[in-house]
Order: C-alpha cells, then structure tokens, then sequence
C-alpha cells in the first residue's frame, strides 16, 4: 500500500496553495518550480483538485490557482480519495485473482480482514488530518506525534 504519485503531488500542491494563504494564487510554473514537478504534471493535478472543488484557477496574466476554501476545511483522506481512491479497497480481490478468473481464496481470506482493518487506520488518521496541520516542518510534524487513532473492539 502506497500513495500513488498523482496523490503525493496533489498533497504537495495544495500544501503550497496553503502555506501562500487564503485566497493568494500561484501559477503552474510556480508551483513546477517550488516542487521540482513538471509543469504538466502540476497541470494534470490541478485539474482534477479544481474538479474535485480543492481549488479555484483564475485566468489572464495575475490568474493561477488558489485553494477553494481554507486549509483548515480541507481534509487530507478526501483529497486522497479523489486523486485516487482507497489504498484498499473491497474490489482488490478481483482484480488481483490470480491465474484463475477468481481468487483460490474468496470465500476464506484471512489476508483481506487485516487489510480492510488497516484501511480503516489509515481513514481515521487521514481523515483527522487537514492542510492545516500539514503546513510544518518535517520536525515539527514529528514532534507533535502520532495522531489518535479511535480503537474498535474485534
């Protein structure tokens, strides 16, 4: 389970967004030039934060992106989710089969509780967490510490 290069770039974008403040805007090239990303990969990621709401563009030559609403509103598991999805999800299993047209194990997995159960950490942690929090240092994330999971009985 990783994050797939569209999400890591999107999450860097926004936290640029981010730490310009409400409302300022950057351009493609800006945000290309601060994250050692091509421009069109800053473009592709873009688009799909605009579409997905995370972020507002505006045209002509003061135009680029700005965030859509405050970092503070802007929670990291759904901007995951619409760069990508889950790290896990239900249908992994039937895209993952095998050499067969389905899995030797789908009616007795033991693997598949244990990575739907991390999914749901994974959730809890990234759903607590907005741009907000993210606008730190490495160090300064680190030394806040692990953010409080909500513990389910088995």
């Amino acid at each position: 389970m990783k994050l797939t290069t569209q999400e890591e770039y999107g999450l860097r974008c926004l936290l640029q967004l981010a730490r310009r403040g409400d409302g300022k805007s950057l351009s493609i090239t800006d945000i290309a030039r601060m994250e050692g990303i091509t421009a069109p990969n800053v473009a592709k990621v873009m688009r799909s934060l605009r579409r997905a709401g995370f972020v507002r563009s505006t045209r002509g030559q003061a135009g680029g992106y700005a965030l859509a609403r405050p970092a503070d509103e802007i929670v990291v598991s759904k901007v995951i989710a619409a760069l990508g999805g889950p790290l896990f999800d239900a249908g992994f299993c039937d895209r993952h089969a095998g050499a067969g047209p389905n899995c030797a194990h789908a009616g007795d997995c033991s693997i598949r509780p244990v990575l739907f159960q991390l999914q749901i950490a994974i959730d809890q942690v990234l759903g607590r967490l907005t741009l907000r929090h993210l606008i730190c240092s490495e160090p300064e994330m680190r030394s806040r510490g692990p953010v409080p999971l909500v513990v389910r009985s088995a």
